[in-house]
C-alpha cells in the first residue's frame, strides 16, 4: 500500500484514540457548570466521570476478544459511531440521570476502540520497524489528548457551557469514520470464545465499590453498606465464573506472577492519582479561587504538558537502563507532588506553589506510563504479552474509577480540608505502589 493512504489511515485510528483519551479527562474543568446546570452534588458528578470509566475499565477485560471474534476493523468503526451519536445525546441530556447511562454507552464504545486500534496497525504495518513508529505516532496523537482535555474542555465550557464539551466529539468522529472508510486494512472475523457473564459481573464489582465510596463520602451509610456487601456478592460471582470458563477475563498465569502485580499496582495508582486530580482540582480553583473554566484548563498545563513533551526522553533512558529506574523515578515523583499539591493547598499557597506540584506530578506520570506496559510484558509469563497489555488498561481505568471515587468522598471534609487530604491520600497511594514496585520489579540484567 502507498505511504499516503496508509498515513491517513493511521491519523484516522489515532484521532479515534484521541477522542476516547479526551473524554476522560475533558469533563473535569465543567464539573461547576454542570452542578449548577443539572442541580447536583460533588455524588452526582463523581457518576458523571466515573460513569465512563467504570464501564470502560470493565470492557477492556473482553475487548481485545471483541475485535478478534467480530473483526477489528468492525468494531472500530461501530465503536466510533456509537461514540459519536452518544456524545451528540449527552449533549442534550435534560437530566443527570440520563447523561450517567449516556456516560456509560460511551464508556463501552471506547472500549471497543482501544484494542481494535492496535490491531489494525498492526495489519496495516506488518514491518516490526514501520510498526514502532506508527505505535509512537499513534502514542503520541492519541496522548496528545490528555494536555488538550482541560485546556479545551475549559475554552469550551466559557464560550458554550458544559454541553459543548460533548459537541466536539461529534465532527471528530466523523472525521475518523471517513479515513478509516477505505478498504486498506481487512481484519477478518475469529473464533475467540467470550464469557459474557464473567464480563457483566465485572462490571458490576467495580460499579457497585464506586458507588460503596460515593456514598461514604456522602455520609450515606446505609446506602455503602449496602452497596459494599453486593459488591463482595458480586466479586464472589465473578470469580465463580472465571474458575468454571474457558475463556477466563483475567489469565491466571499472569497474576502469579510478582512483577506483572506490582506493574498493575503501579498503573492503577497512577491513574488513581491523575484521574482523582483531576476531579477534584477544578472544584477548588474554581470555588475556593474562583477562577474561570477557561483559567482553570490553563492552570493544569505544568501537569499536562510534559504528557507530551516528556515521553521521548524516557522512551531513550528506558532504552539503556530499562524500564524500572523510570517506573521507580515516576512513581517518586508522584507522591513528591501528590504531597506539595496537599501540603500547599492546607497552607492556601499561591498557584506558583501549585504549579511546581502540578508539574512534579506531571513529570512523574510521563516517566511511568510510557514504558509501564515494557515492564509487565517483561514480567509476564511467555505468550501472554496481549493479554497482559489489555489486563494493565483494565486495570489503570480501574485505578482512575477508584480515584474520583474515593478522593472525591474525601473532598465533603471542607472546601479546603478535603482537597488537600484528597491530594495527600494519592501520594500515599503512590508512594506504596512504588514501594511495592521496587521490591518485586525484576532488575535489568
Amino acid at each position: 500500500m502507498r505511504s499516503g493512504p496508509r498515513l491517513l489511515a493511521l491519523v484516522g485510528i489515532s484521532l479515534g484514540y484521541f477522542m476516547v483519551l479526551l473524554d476522560m479527562t475533558v469533563l473535569s474543568v465543567a464539573e461547576p457548570d454542570l452542578a449548577t446546570s443539572l442541580h447536583t452534588s460533588v455524588a452526582g458528578l463523581q457518576w458523571a466521570t466515573t460513569g465512563y470509566t467504570v464501564v470502560f475499565g470493565a470492557l477492556l477485560l473482553s475487548a481485545g476478544a471483541i475485535a478478534d471474534r467480530y473483526g477489528a476493523r468492525r468494531v472500530f468503526r461501530a465503536g466510533v459511531l456509537v461514540f459519536g451519536v452518544g456524545s451528540l445525546l449527552s449533549a442534550l441530556a435534560p437530566t443527570l440521570a440520563l447523561l450517567i447511562a449516556l456516560r456509560a454507552v460511551l464508556g463501552a464504545a471506547g472500549a471497543a476502540c482501544v484494542p481494535s486500534s492496535m490491531a489494525m496497525i498492526t495489519r496495516l504495518y506488518p514491518e516490526p520497524s514501520e510498526r514502532g513508529r506508527a505505535v509512537a505516532a499513534w502514542a503520541a496523537i492519541s496522548g496528545a489528548a490528555v494536555a488538550a482535555g482541560p485546556l479545551a474542555g475549559g475554552a469550551l465550557v466559557d464560550a458554550a457551557g458544559w454541553r459543548a464539551i460533548f459537541l466536539i466529539n461529534v465532527p471528530i468522529a466523523m472525521l475518523v469514520l471517513a479515513l478509516s472508510a477505505g478498504r486498506w486494512v481487512r481484519c477478518p472475523r475469529g473464533d475467540r470464545r467470550i464469557d459474557w457473564a464473567a464480563q457483566v459481573a465485572a462490571m458490576l464489582v467495580l460499579a457497585l465499590l464506586t458507588d460503596a465510596l460515593v456514598a461514604v463520602g456522602a455520609r450515606a451509610w446505609g446506602h455503602a453498606a449496602g452497596s459494599g456487601a453486593a459488591m463482595v456478592l458480586a466479586a464472589v460471582v465473578f470469580a465463580v465464573l472465571e474458575r468454571r470458563s474457558a475463556a477466563p477475563a483475567l489469565d491466571p498465569d499472569l497474576l502469579r506472577s510478582r512483577g506483572v502485580r506490582a506493574g498493575l499496582a503501579a498503573g492503577a495508582a497512577v491513574n488513581f492519582a491523575l484521574n482523582g486530580s483531576l476531579f477534584v482540582l477544578p472544584l477548588l480553583l474554581q470555588t475556593d479561587r474562583h477562577l474561570s473554566a477557561a483559567a482553570t484548563g490553563l492552570a493544569f498545563l505544568p501537569l499536562t504538558l510534559p504528557f507530551v513533551l516528556n515521553p521521548p526522553l524516557v522512551g531513550r533512558i528506558a532504552a539503556r537502563v530499562g524500564p524500572r529506574p523510570p517506573i521507580l523515578t515516576g512513581m517518586t515523583l508522584l507522591a513528591l507532588g501528590g504531597a506539595m499539591l496537599g501540603w500547599m493547598i492546607w497552607a492556601r499557597a499561591g498557584y506558583v506553589w501549585l504549579a511546581c506540584g502540578l508539574l512534579l506530578a506531571g513529570l512523574g506520570v510521563s516517566f511511568v506510563l510510557p514504558v509501564l506496559v515494557s515492564a509487565i510484558i517483561s514480567a509476564a509469563p511467555a505468550g501472554t504479552a496481549g493479554a497482559a497489555s489489555g489486563l494493565l488498561n483494565a486495570v489503570r481505568q480501574a485505578g482512575a474509577t477508584l480515584g474520583v471515587a474515593t478522593m472525591g468522598a474525601v473532598v465533603g471534609l471542607g472546601t479546603v480540608t478535603g482537597p488537600a487530604t484528597a491530594l495527600l491520600l494519592a501520594a500515599l497511594v503512590c508512594a506504596a505502589a512504588g514501594s511495592w514496585f521496587a521490591l518485586a520489579a525484576p532488575r535489568q540484567p
